[in-house]
């Protein structure tokens, strides 16, 4: 009930304010030009700038309307060909998202986080429960390529790496997701990596695997072995709730396209460092010299370009 109120408030709570701030500036636009002040004409016409800003990112927010958009995410990064440029900029993208995710005020946990031996990380999975967060996120599911002077390279050559992003909604308590205790093999180990003593000496992670669907999800970064194991069964529940979802929709044929081999050719958008900056999205053109500011995590322009070309293809299909 309290994820209810929170998503429902995500939208009255924004129209609310804009309907204050239209009466406050009505109510000052009045008195401006009965006094013929200047001053608090000026101050409306200021106030007027802001009142736009917030009718836009209303504009924004309804474009986010799909039957899952309004749940939390989860986001996974997996690095492609390329060994371990590949995994250094598998890095890089997870920097862009938490750098995203905590510059937009959405909390974030890491369910699972697999380094790589030289560089980078060999896999990882975000839990991100904020209201609208898979509405958002949706639009980086795909395959990312980076075009950079190598830092691995000793002769300093330029280097092409993949990494493939995959964002599920987050399924929670308020959803039935049947699942046969079963059909489940549930193994525990040592979790690797930094996290202290205590967690690379005991048995805290959990990896289950549902053998119907040949399914694997882990969790390690909780000190519990029972909280890593809730935490797994969270993204197993969300990615099985995905998987029914795509069958009753009859949409599997285009989420197996999302995930295409994670190299050449197959990518939703291109990162180049080397010879010029640029980032591009394949899909919807929308494009930034600016690419430090994306990799920094500001991917906001990408996501309402993503958002609105979506948007316009609905308004297509049922035009025609």
């Amino acid at each position: 009930m309290l994820r209810k109120a929170r998503q429902l408030k995500t939208w009255t709570e924004p129209v609310q304010v804009a309907e204050a701030k239209a009466e406050e500036l009505q109510l000052l636009a009045e008195m401006a030009q009965e006094e013929k002040d200047e001053e608090t004409g000026a101050e409306v016409i200021a106030g007027v700038r802001e009142l736009d800003d917030l009718i836009e990112k209303l504009d924004f927010q309804f474009l986010l309307n799909g039957p899952e958009d309004p749940r939390g995410a989860i986001l996974e990064i997996n690095p492609g060909a390329g060994g371990v440029e590949s995994q250094d900029w598998a890095e890089m993208l997870l920097r862009m998202y938490t750098r995203y995710l905590e510059r937009t005020g959405m909390k974030y946990t890491t369910l699972d986080l697999q380094p790589a031996e030289e560089a980078g990380i060999k896999s990882v999975s975000l839990e991100i429960d904020h209201p609208f967060a898979y509405g958002y996120l949706k639009s980086e599911t795909g395959v990312h390529r980076l075009v950079r002077i190598s830092p691995f390279d000793a002769q300093s050559r330029r280097h092409t790496s993949f990494a493939s992003v995959f964002v599920f909604p987050l399924v929670t308590a308020d959803v039935e997701v049947e699942i046969n205790p079963v059909d489940l093999r549930i193994d525990t180990y040592r979790a690797q990596g930094a996290g202290g003593q205590h967690v690379n000496k005991t048995d805290s992670a959990v990896r289950i695997t549902h053998m119907p669907s040949g399914i694997v999800v882990q969790s390690q970064q909780e000190r519990s072995q029972h909280r890593n194991r809730e935490m797994a069964m969270t993204t197993l529940r969300t990615k099985l709730y995905m998987r029914a979802l795509e069958e009753r929709m009859k949409e599997r044929q285009a989420a197996e396209d999302a995930k295409m081999e994670i190299a050449w050719g197959s990518q939703i958008r291109n990162y180049v460092l080397q010879p010029y900056t640029k980032v591009k999205d394949v899909r919807t053109e929308h494009e930034t010299g600016n690419a430090q500011a994306v990799l920094d995590g500001d991917i906001d322009g990408f996501i309402d370009a993503y958002l609105r070309h979506k948007s316009g293809d609905v308004i297509r299909q049922q035009t025609d």
